[in-house]
């Protein structure tokens, strides 16, 4: 079996198949509630489930400074490795750079200064991408215990499927 994200078999990569994984929205959105709640600014999700196999979820975040975009890629790193979820990888973090990339499978979080999420538009980009009401949806997770799904198969928040 491929340790690599890009590699396909029917059942999708290790990263992202665990039957006790909570799902990849839930995840996506409170990444972006610990970018909201360590100042970053404008912090987007775009689903990207219907537009590309590669990823399902963008993270997107205006940083004040490195040290602040360092401080909530270790924090969204931390939660996600106490939840069980492994990293596949992360860029830009070690050095002075304005961009910095974190590697989940099926969710990246991109962490811009104000000038490099100007110069990549990733939101226009992916203009594509349904937005998602990540506020909403983090609010819910957070109120219903029962919400927090371990079923793979399914991205429903509705604690009462029926």
């Amino acid at each position: 079996m491929a340790d690599d994200v890009t590699s396909t078999n029917t059942g999708g990569t290790d990263a992202t198949t665990r039957a006790d994984r909570v799902p990849g929205l839930e995840r996506a959105c409170r990444a972006a509630r610990i970018a909201d709640e360590f100042r970053s600014r404008d912090v987007v999700v775009l689903d990207l489930t219907a537009i590309t196999p590669i990823v399902d979820y963008f993270v997107v975040a205006t940083g004040t400074s490195g040290r602040q975009m360092r401080a909530v890629a270790d924090e969204i790193s931390r939660v996600f490795k106490a939840d069980g979820d492994k990293r596949l990888g992360i860029e830009g973090h070690d050095n002075d750079s304005n961009w910095t990339l974190i590697d989940f499978g099926d969710i990246v979080i991109h962490l811009q200064d104000a000038e490099a999420r100007s110069l990549y538009d990733l939101d226009n980009l992916w203009a594509d991408a349904v937005r998602i009401d990540w506020q909403s949806v983090a609010a819910d997770a957070t109120d219903s215990p029962d919400s927090l799904s371990t079923d793979s198969s399914t991205d429903n928040l509705d604690p009462d499927p029926a």
